[in-house]
């Protein structure tokens, strides 16, 4: 019934979809199998994408040929690019979503891939041999061969689903939860554990007053994800804000008692930075208020997202007190917020391609690796992808570096340090995030991907293009001399000290108060020079110049640091003999087996003493 393929993608939440898109992009035949054919791509909490450092993580899939940028752009309902008042390092873009349009554009997308097959049914098991996988076993007894398998599972396995003091199997609300790979993979001697994340309750929007909050509306200029041209909404929908406060807070801790997160019911770390309502006003006891954004799911739909009310509450609870924040009096509940706990694999257990150090050609991708985040499960997934194909046509593994991108800052964090509660991504953890703005993610991706054969020619020469015009600006701009009687009436309304001498315009630039597009108003002749030139290469030119020393300062920085990344450690090398080691030091190295002394550096409990100790014994 069913040919060998060369790559079998478990799961199509995020991670699977963008696992199996790149692979098959890239030439290898791929089965793609979900539980369910109409929930791919499913944005099962907040129907959004981007916003801080995630935002990034979106535009370098695009770069890389992904589709998360494409399908977000396309079916967005608002734009917002946040951080505009803080330097171009911290500007992130965030898109409202319509979710059931966004879920139809991802199986469009992947019908049309060439490659691709879909099945729909359980994976029970994995066909393992001589520590290599070499196909899957379904809940209907069907036995599939490939050279491959990548697990996306998100928060299906051995799922559970909790409201107050009820709870049932689940991966999602209404949806049964995946059992058995877990066990067999125990089996095999991989480590396991439980995590925990939760959803807020979904309201009727024509039950809320919206004139008692505030509106947010999106940006005039949508900007959007993708490098390429896409169509973008001509229209957007609000979101709105609101608060919790004292009543509220009271009303939610009447059901502390028969809360499963304080009842111990729930055993799974839940994530740091989304805390649910609960453990907000129970850490923040201080807080008399909290912010709640109220997000429409779509461009028809009455149904509302309300941000920042994740809770695993009793019912009742819930919907008294949302009857009592501002504007939700009168509200209707479409369904409970719940809590879900799942089991994941601590990602130290993986190489840098995501491949498992246990089992060969077995790849995990997503929250199975500890992760919390549609961006994250997808980068993860499109790596997973590309190594995977790279793994059976007996080629390299594609590994980006923390200093190429946050898809290179994840991957390492997860696997050098490990993670115990569900990880976020954050522009503070790139120590290199002047060089990885979201603007240049494509000059700095694109040119790899299209030598592997996933970037299309057309995003190339874009690129291209890019690079030339922005070239072409920084010359003008470099060589543009302007005189204090053309400029100086300028500066006094911007309150920027006057000059006295002629100047040209890229020192000018230098000064944090003065922005290119604004000179070019000030100057007719300037306009004249760039006008031709699209809004996007005239920012990337204004942004390179404005910031050249920084960006200067955090290249050195990258080349010295490089030194430690180029020496590498074989995967023979014996810890145990290097009595100068500390226990805690070889236990880590020895449970990690790090690729480079770069990433020996970087993992918890090793200090620089154990990396000089290394170095010697090295011989370097």
């Amino acid at each position: 019934m069913f040919p060998k393929y060369d790559i079998i993608v478990v799961g199509a939440g995020h991670a699977g979809c963008e696992a199996a898109a790149a692979a098959a992009n890239l030439g290898s035949r791929v089965l793609l199998v979900t539980m369910n054919m109409q929930t791919i791509a499913q944005m099962s909490c907040n129907p959004a994408m981007g916003g801080i450092a995630k935002g990034q993580i979106v535009r370098e899939i695009d770069a890389l040929g992904g589709y998360s940028g494409i399908v977000t752009d396309e079916s967005m309902i608002q734009f917002r690019m946040l951080n505009k008042s803080k330097g171009p390092a911290m500007w992130s873009p965030r898109a409202q979503n319509d979710r059931m349009l966004f879920s139809w554009k991802w199986r469009e997308m992947l019908e049309a891939t060439s490659n691709l097959d879909f099945y729909q049914d359980m994976v029970k098991e994995l066909i393992v041999r001589d520590n290599r996988v070499v196909g899957i076993k379904t809940g209907l007894g069907h036995f599939i061969y490939s050279d491959a398998v990548i697990l996306t599972n998100g928060t299906f396995l051995n799922g559970l689903v909790h409201i107050g003091d009820k709870n049932f199997g689940g991966g999602r609300i209404a949806e049964k939860a995946s059992v058995g790979i877990t066990e067999q993979l125990v089996s095999l001697g991989f480590e396991s554990d439980r995590l925990k994340t939760g959803t807020p309750p979904r309201v009727d929007g024509r039950s809320l007053d919206y004139s008692k909050m505030d509106e947010q509306p999106g940006d005039e200029e949508i900007v959007g994800f993708s490098f390429i041209d896409t169509q973008k909404p001509v229209k957007q929908r609000s979101c709105w804000i609101t608060y919790t406060d004292k009543r509220v807070h009271d009303i939610l801790r009447t059901g502390f008692d028969r809360s499963p997160m304080f009842s111990g019911k729930i055993e799974g770390i839940g994530p740091r930075y989304c805390p649910s309502i609960e453990d907000k006003i129970n850490r923040f006891s201080e807080r008399d208020r909290h912010q709640l954004f109220v997000e429409p799911e779509g461009w028809t739909t009455v149904e509302v997202y309300i941000n920042g009310f994740s809770t695993s509450l009793p019912e009742e609870i819930q919907y008294e007190a949302l009857r009592n924040i501002r504007g939700f009096e009168n509200a209707k509940m479409f369904r409970p917020g719940y809590a879900i706990e799942y089991d994941y694999f601590p990602p130290t257990q993986l190489k840098y391609s995501l491949e498992t150090k246990l089992v060969d050609n077995l790849f995990f991708a997503g929250q199975i690796n500890g992760t919390t985040g549609y961006e994250e499960a997808a980068c993860q997934g499109l790596m997973a992808g590309i190594n995977s194909h790279q793994k059976t046509k007996n080629l390299d593994p594609i590994v980006l570096k923390r200093s190429e991108a946050y898809i290179g800052v994840l991957i390492d964090d997860l696997i050098s340090k490990g993670t115990n509660e569900p990880y976020r991504m954050f522009t503070s953890r790139a120590e290199f995030r002047t060089l990885l703005r979201q603007d240049n993610a494509d000059l700095r991706l694109t040119e790899l991907s299209y030598k592997l054969g996933l970037a299309s020619q057309d995003r190339m020469e874009k690129v291209k293009s890019k690079k030339d015009g922005v070239e072409k600006i920084k010359q003008i701009l470099v060589d543009f001399p302007v005189t204090p009687e053309e400029i100086n009436p300028f500066f006094e309304g911007k309150s920027s000290s006057l000059i006295f001498e002629k100047q040209k315009i890229a020192k000018l630039l230098l000064r944090p108060e003065i922005e290119l597009h604004e000179l070019m108003k000030a100057l007719p002749n300037l306009q004249n020079e760039l006008g031709h030139f699209s809004k996007e290469i005239i920012e990337q030119a204004s942004i390179q110049i404005k910031y050249d020393v920084y960006i200067e300062k955090e290249k050195e920085l990258v080349e010295r640091m490089g030194q430690l990344e180029d020496l590498t450690i074989p995967e023979t090398f014996d810890y145990k003999k290097i009595s100068a080691l500390g226990n805690e030091a070889r236990e880590k190295l020895l449970k990690i087996k790090p690729s480079t002394l770069g990433q020996a550096s970087r993992i918890s409990g090793i200090n620089p003493s154990d990396v000089q100790i290394l170095m010697v014994y090295m011989g370097r």
